[in-house]
């Protein structure tokens, strides 16, 4: 998976999260029967995008059964490191973006219309030099 498409996954992501918390606000009663934030059906929904993401990012790889717990550990951590950076990376990213929104001050712009411009801005082909 490209780096850009992730970064728009975890747009999509943080936009559907802001939906989860408001839900959260209008029905708490939702969130206190199921022991963390929004009803049911917006964990569910997020967890699948979640999964969803993680099944995309990270490859599928073997460990040898005659290998030793060392072995196996590096195993993982070798397949399962390009993707953990490619996550941090990206929600990195978005963070940035918002952070440096927010820290100068501006109100013209609400995190939710800065995370659909970068998400157009992320669709859009590389310009070339």
């Amino acid at each position: 998976m490209e780096q850009n498409e992730v970064v728009l996954r975890a747009i999509g992501i943080l936009t559907q999260s802001a939906e989860w918390i408001r839900t959260a606000e209008r029905h708490p009663d939702a969130a206190e029967s199921t022991g963390s934030p929004g009803t049911t059906a917006a964990r569910g929904s997020g967890e699948g995008q979640i999964g969803s993401l993680l099944a995309e990012v990270f490859p599928s790889f073997a460990v040898p059964s005659e290998a030793t717990p060392l072995e196996a550990a590096h195993a993982v951590t070798e397949a399962a490191l390009p993707a953990i950076m490619q996550l941090i990376g990206a929600f990195t990213y978005v963070y940035s973006e918002l952070a440096e929104v927010h820290d100068s001050g501006r109100t013209d712009i609400s995190s939710e219309d800065l995370l659909r411009d970068l998400a157009l801005r992320m669709s859009r082909p590389p310009q070339g030099d």
